[in-house]
C-alpha cells in the first residue's frame, strides 16, 4: 500500500484514525499493531511471517541479554547473524547467483535454472532497525521492550516501516509505553502529510517525467545540454520523492501522538559531501556513524584506519541500496571523497568561497547520483563523456527539449530547483513556520491539488520503496 494511493488517502488511514481514538487507551497500541500488521501485508503477505518470526526470536534474545549472561556476546552475535543472513537471502541472493552464474558461463560451465527472489519492501529498514535495539540493549543504553506487543510496534510500526525514516527503540519506547494523543495532533500530522503528499505529487512525479523521458533514448545519442538537465531532474526526483516519504511518514506518525526525528535538512545546500551526508537521510548516516563506524574505531585510531574504515562504512551504505555494481560504485564514490576531505582537513588550511564549495559539492552529488540512476558502468562512463563533450552540447538533429518537457514540468522544474537551493527555506517546508491558520489553509491548498494529480497521472511509486 502507498501512501500516494487513493485507497490509503481516503479508507485505509481515516478508518484507522477512527478505530484508534474510538478504543480506549490501553488498546491502542494494539490497533496500530494490526493495523501496521494490515498495511503490509497488502503487498508482502508472505513476509510478513519472516518479519513476525523474526522479531518475536530478537525479543526473547533481548530478554536474556538484559540478564548480564556470560554469553551475551554469542547471543548477540546470533540475533545480528539471523537478521543479516535474512537480509542477504532476500535482497543479495539473486546478485550473488547471478554473478556466479556469468563466471561459470565465462569458463564454459553451465548453472542450471535459478528462480529470482522477490525482494520484500522496506526489509533494509526494518533489519536495521532490529539489528539497533539489539546492539543498545547489549550495551545497555536501552531496557528491552516490557511487553512483546511493544517491541512488535516499534517494528512494523506502518508510517515508517516501509522507507523509513530508522528510528531507534531508545528514541521512542517512552511513546510507545505512554504518549499524549489528541486531535490537535491530526491537525499538526495532516499539515505534514500534505506537505509531503505535494512534494512527492506535485514536484518528484513531473521531475521523473523529464529525467525518464530523456533517458528513454540511448545515451550515446543525447546531447550534453540533456544530460545535465536529466541528471539535475533526477536528483530533484529523488530528493522530493525521499523527503516528501519521510515528512508523510513523520506527519502520520504525529497523528497518533508520535515524535519522530527529522530525516533531511536541505542536502543539496551543503558545503561539502560530509556536510551533504549529515543533512541527506540523517537517519542511516547516524545508525551508520553509531553501528559501524564507531564499532570500527572511529576517529580514536590512526589516520590511516580511520580512512580506510571511512571508506568501508560507505561502501557497504551503498550496497545497503541495492544488489547492483552501481550501488557498489555508488558508495565507493562517496567513501573516496568524504575520505579525501577528512585527509585535506589534517593536512590543508586552504578553503574556497561559500558559493564555490557548495556549487563544488553538488557537482559531485549530480556524478553520484548519476552512478546511482544508471544501472551498467559503461552508461555512466558514456553520460559523463556526453556531459563535457563541447561539440555534442547541443544537436540540431535531435527532438527540440519543450518537444520532450511539458509546460507544466518546465514550472515545476524552477520551482524544485528555488525550493532545494534556496538557503532560507527548510528541507520541510516554510508552510511549518506560518501561523497555524495559514499552516492549515496552505496544507489543504496543497492537499487538494496533490489528489487532483493523482487522478490524471499514472501510478509512480517511491522510489526508496525498492530498498
Amino acid at each position: 500500500m502507498v501512501f500516494s494511493s487513493s485507497i490509503f488517502i481516503f479508507f485505509f488511514l481515516p478508518a484507522v484514525l477512527i478505530a484508534y481514538f474510538a478504543s480506549p487507551k490501553r488498546l491502542r497500541n494494539l490497533i496500530l499493531l494490526a493495523s501496521s500488521y494490515f498495511f503490509y501485508a497488502w503487498g508482502e503477505t508472505f513476509i510478513l511471517a519472516v518479519l513476525l518470526i523474526s522479531s518475536y526470536i530478537d525479543y526473547i534474545i533481548s530478554l536474556r541479554l538484559e540478564k548480564g549472561e556470560n554469553n551475551k556476546k554469542i547471543l548477540l552475535g546470533i540475533a545480528i547473524g539471523l537478521n543479516v543472513l535474512s537480509l542477504v537471502y532476500f535482497k543479495y541472493a539473486n546478485f550473488f547467483i547471478g554473478q556466479s552464474i556469468d563466471l561459470l558461463q565465462f569458463f564454459g560451465l553451465k548453472l542450471g535454472q535459478w528462480k529470482e527472489i522477490a525482494l520484500p519492501i522496506g526489509i533494509s529498514f526494518f533489519t536495521f532497525q532490529k539489528i539497533s535495539y539489539l546492539v543498545d540493549v547489549y550495551r545497555g543504553t536501552t531496557e528491552p521492550a516490557k511487553r512483546l506487543h511493544h517491541y512488535l510496534l516499534y517494528v512494523s510500526f506502518f508510517p515508517q516501516l516501509i522507507a523509513g525514516p530508522i528510528v531507534r527503540y531508545k528514541d521512542i519506547y517512552l511513546q510507545i509505553i505512554d504518549r499524549h494523543s489528541s486531535f490537535s495532533d491530526i491537525g499538526i500530522g495532516f499539515n505534514r502529510f500534505a506537505l509531503g503528499l505535494s512534494k512527492k505529487v506535485l514536484i518528484a512525479n513531473p521531475m521523473a517525467q523529464i529525467a525518464d523521458s530523456i533517458l528513454s533514448h540511448p545515451i550515446d545519442t543525447l546531447p550534453g545540454a540533456y544530460l545535465w538537465l536529466a541528471i539535475l531532474a533526477y536528483s530533484l526526483q529523488i530528493y522530493f520523492d525521499f523527503s516528501g516519504y519521510s515528512d508523510m511518514a513523520i506527519g502520520i506518525a504525529r497523528m497518533f501522538g508520535f515524535r519522530i526525528l527529522e530525516n533531511f535538512n536541505r542536502p543539496y545546500i551543503a558545503k561539502s559531501i560530509t556536510e551533504f551526508w549529515r543533512r541527506w537521510h540523517i537517519s542511516l548516516s547516524n545508525w551508520m556513524r553509531d553501528y559501524l563506524y564507531i564499532p570500527l574505531g572511529g576517529n580514536r585510531i590512526n589516520p590511516t584506519k580511520t580512512y580506510f574504515n571511512l571508506w568501508i562504512v560507505f561502501l557497504l551504505s551503498g550496497f545497503w541500496h541495492g544488489a547492483s555494481w552501481n550501488f557498489i560504485l555508488w558508495g565507493a564514490f562517496h567513501g573516496t571523497l568524504i575520505t579525501f576531505e577528512k585527509w585535506k582537513k589534517n593536512t590543508s588550511t586552504l578553503t574556497l568561497p561559500s558559493w564555490s564549495q557548495q556549487a563544488v559539492t553538488f557537482l559531485f552529488v549530480l556524478i553520484g547520483w548519476i552512478i546511482f540512476r544508471l544501472e551498467t558502468i559503461p552508461e555512466v562512463g558514456t553520460f559523463i563523456i556526453g556531459m563535457v563533450t563541447p561539440n555534442g552540447f547541443f544537436s540540431d538533429g535531435f527532438m527540440p527539449l519543450f518537444e520532450i518537457i511539458s509546460p507544466r514540468s518546465r514550472f515545476t522544474l524552477l520551482i524544485a530547483a528555488i525550493i532545494a537551493f534556496t538557503p532560507i527555506i527548510r528541507s520541510k517546508g516554510s508552510i511549518l513556520k506560518l501561523p497555524l491558520v495559514l499552516q492549515t489553509t496552505a496544507a489543504w491548498v496543497l492537499f487538494a491539488l496533490s489528489v487532483v494529480s493523482l487522478a490524471s497521472d499514472s501510478y509512480n511509486p517511491f522510489i526508496y520503496f525498492r530498498f
